[in-house]
């Protein structure tokens, strides 16, 4: 009977250790010293990864007990955004910071994956050194912040000189408006065969790069925007978008452009930049300011002159109408996830990633343009071999950014239908105006749409 008892009051003391030890551990916060770090892995030793590795040490070095972990996502743009997205909605999954392609800030901000910084920025010395327009990427329709920019980028047409000088054209050559660049064009494909006059992203295959670099780039330099910000609607037709599909058709109705064949994969870009371009077989490209990066010491195709060799001039509007000159910008910046369980750790590391000290090391490591004003600034940056950071940083000047709003992603693969289907001639300018005119107001509703005659 005293054993029973005494087996019993045993039996009850443990059971309570038990319940108090699990109730510790249910109060304890998961992963107190750890905060994760998602990013797009695009290959090893790159400088994504140096400064992330980096940051890494210095972070941890300066908050003993705390520990980085970096995660790389292993995909291509389309299916990293939906990776990163499904890892977000869950808090048991969530990264703490995200890298994000800032052409996708909006809509993951509406989604509720990330946290707003507009109060963490506003009591932060340093974010008066970034430049003004690149936080227009980051911010959405309301005015709230949700990124940190760590990289950006311009846009204009490479051209090769020699190509150039072989046709009689001007070297240096600045085109005043899009007749400028279709006289060019034409002269280069009778006096230098064998050479493509003008290449542009051109399929769906290339995603965002075809939205962006190929028919923004034109429609932006029109009287049209794609979006009207006084009236939140989507301009799905006009006289801009009707222009700029025309542009498409004349350079591929007349033989100016490259081989469908090289543009309709996703891979075109690569083979742009590391065998096109290096073999002299492009006379112009319309591209962004880190096309270059494929060709300096330890890139992907290294060619220490070919700044030297092609030039990169700004786009001009269509008839050379103010403001001039156009260009685009995108960039990626550092977010904190909403579901983040050590937000105010994940804003040091955000602070420690993008101070001048580490952005610099990144671009110069990457090859992406600077959003810093004081890193800008720097001979360093300015003077970088096989760079042309400096003119490229200038056009930020008269840069712009695609339109702040959640539906943008999914419009962007109505344009690029419709880019596709001109260039291979399954539409005619107005037929794929009329299809994307239809396929966004089913997409976004018709009372978010207007037209223009």
């Amino acid at each position: 009977m005293v054993m029973k008892k005494a087996m019993l009051v045993f039996v009850s003391l443990l059971l309570a250790v038990l319940q108090a030890a699990c109730s510790y551990e249910a109060s304890k916060p998961a992963d107190s010293s750890t905060i994760k770090v998602a990013y797009r892995y695009s290959g090893p030793n790159t400088g994504t990864e140096k400064w992330l590795k980096k940051v890494k040490q210095t972070f941890e070095e300066r908050h003993p007990g705390k520990k980085v972990e970096i995660i790389p996502i292993q995909a291509s743009e389309g299916t990293f955004f939906a990776k990163l997205a499904l890892m977000m909605k869950s808090a048991d999954t969530a990264p703490d910071v995200v890298a994000e392609d800032t052409f996708m800030i909006n809509a993951d901000a509406a989604a509720g994956y990330i946290e707003p910084l507009t109060e963490r920025v506003k009591g932060w010395d340093d974010w008066d050194n970034f430049n003004d327009r690149v936080k227009k990427g980051v911010t959405t329709q309301d005015g709230s912040i949700y990124g940190v920019p760590f990289s950006t980028d311009t846009r204009g047409i490479w051209y090769n000189k020699n190509i150039f000088k072989k046709a009689g054209l001007p070297v240096p050559w600045q085109p005043e408006n899009w007749n400028d660049i279709l006289t060019a064009a034409r002269t280069i494909k009778e006096k230098v065969p064998g050479v493509t006059p003008f290449w542009s992203f051109t399929g769906r295959a290339t995603g965002e790069a075809t939205a962006m670099q190929t028919f923004e780039m034109l429609l932006y330099g029109t009287d049209d925007p794609l979006y009207d910000e006084k009236r939140d609607k989507w301009v799905v037709k006009s006289p801009g978008i009707l222009h700029a599909l025309r542009f498409i058709d004349h350079i591929y109705s007349n033989g100016l452009g490259p081989p469908l064949s090289q543009v309709l994969n996703g891979t075109a870009g690569n083979t742009l930049a590391e065998q096109s371009m290096p073999e002299e077989k492009v006379a112009m490209a319309l591209h962004g300011s880190f096309l270059s990066g494929s060709w300096v010491e330890g890139g992907p195709a290294p060619w220490p002159e070919g700044t030297k060799v092609y030039g990169f001039a700004p786009m001009p509007t269509e008839r050379g109408q103010d403001p001039g000159k156009i260009s685009l910008s995108g960039g990626w910046a550092l977010s904190i996830s909403a579901k983040s369980k050590h937000k105010d750790l994940a804003w040091e590391f955000i602070k420690l990633a993008t101070n001048k000290e580490n952005n610099k090391y990144y671009v110069l490591n990457e090859g992406d343009l600077t959003p810093r004003d004081d890193v800008a600034e720097d001979p360093e940056y300015q003077n970088a071999p096989g760079r042309n950071f400096q003119q490229s940083t200038e056009f930020l000047e008269f840069t712009d950014f695609r339109p702040g709003n959640e539906d943008y992603p999914a419009v962007s693969t109505k344009i690029q239908i419709a880019v596709e289907s001109v260039a291979t001639g399954k539409a005619s300018p107005e037929q794929a105006m009329e299809q994307y005119a239809q396929s966004v107001e089913a997409l976004v509703g018709p009372e978010n749409v207007m037209k223009k005659e």
